[in-house]
């Protein structure tokens, strides 16, 4: 589709860095967080970050725009689809759980994935129909089933999702350890690199930020992306929450959720 991916993905690891090395500034100090209007938080590494990359895409790629989820630029084909930092509720209580991601998304595609945890070092890169990668080297997801005791489930819920799994996890508890560890794309990341089978994200109104890197980065390390219901979804505008799984447990755990949100659709 284009044959400029490498150079994005240049420009998005160097964003990536960047971004690392904001969280880490703050992270042991007042990070100025405070709350929005709809209740998460938001601390001053969101915002910094978020600037920066607006700043760096207008400068290199003028006729791109910006999706950040503290700030938007610009409306185009190619979009930048940022979240500064995941995890903010962990880290505005320094609590070491938290990552920078950022895609390009192309007409609703995403082509180029970069997440980065600052805190580990792990860099998680993927360009559309080339393999995922941590730190250089490939990576790729499990083959457990869910019913498999090294099977790992992860989960968000917060007041307010448009979707409630409270009974989807009091289900799939009984077949899947499941935990939530304060950020859905670091999670993603254990499924891309097979320590987690799967995470479900009840998010919806502009949460294209959380899975728009994870898309690529999951499914180019063999795993699966969906919608809530198994349904492909656009990343350049507001999704239906999402599964991020090793592809192998997906049509069952579609069929679990389907059970108790096939009104909700």
């Amino acid at each position: 589709m284009d044959n400029k991916l490498g150079e994005y993905l240049e420009f998005a690891k160097d964003i990536a860095k960047y971004a690392g090395e904001i969280m880490i500034k703050y992270f042991n100090q007042s990070n100025g967080a405070s709350y929005k209007g709809d209740k998460t938080i938001v601390t001053l590494a969101d915002k910094e970050i978020n600037s920066y990359l607006i700043k760096k895409v207008k400068e290199k790629y003028p006729t791109h725009s910006v999706d950040g989820e503290e700030e938007q630029f610009g409306k185009s084909d190619y979009v930048w689809v940022c979240d500064p930092v995941d995890g903010t509720a962990m880290y505005a209580r320094h609590i070491p759980v938290a990552v920078f991601s950022l895609a390009l998304v192309i007409k609703g595609i995403t082509m180029v994935g970069v997440v980065f945890d600052p805190f580990t070092n792990s860099l998680y890169t993927a360009i559309k129909g080339n393999g995922a990668y941590k730190n250089g080297e490939k990576i790729s997801v499990n083959n457990y089933d869910l019913e498999d005791m090294r099977t790992i489930c992860h989960y968000d819920l917060w007041v307010g999702a448009d979707y409630n799994l409270s009974s989807i996890l009091e289900d799939l508890g009984k077949k899947a350890y499941i935990v939530g560890i304060g950020s859905v794309i670091r999670a993603c990341m254990c499924v891309a690199s097979g320590d987690f089978t799967l995470a479900i994200f009840p998010g919806t109104k502009h949460k294209n930020c959380d899975i728009a890197a994870v898309k690529v980065i999951v499914e180019e390390a063999g795993g699966k992306v969906t919608d809530l219901f198994g349904n492909e979804q656009r990343y350049d505008e507001s999704i239906n929450g999402a599964v991020i799984s090793n592809n192998k447990v997906h049509e069952e755990i579609v069929e679990i959720i389907n059970k108790y949100l096939k009104n909700r659709k």
